[in-house]
């Protein structure tokens, strides 16, 4: 889960894996996969290095280059 802050101020925790896009217009939105969007104040840079840092922290980067490498031995 990721802290994000919603334009009235309260925080929120999301959950990361579900993000589907981060865009900048200059709100930030960010849509889900369930097709939901939600503004927040955090900057898009900020939002996609939070979801970096969650990935890193549950192992997800860590698998997907082990995946990776499985694949391409031939």
């Amino acid at each position: 889960m990721i802290s994000v802050t919603r334009i009235n101020g309260s925080q929120m925790w999301l959950n990361a894996l579900l993000i589907e896009m981060v865009e900048e217009t200059p709100d930030t939105y960010i849509t889900l996969v369930t097709g939901k969007r939600l503004i927040v104040l955090e900057k898009a840079a900020e939002v996609i290095s939070l979801v970096k840092q969650y990935s890193q922290e549950i192992g997800l980067n860590n698998a997907t280059i082990k995946v990776q490498q499985t694949e391409e031995t031939p």
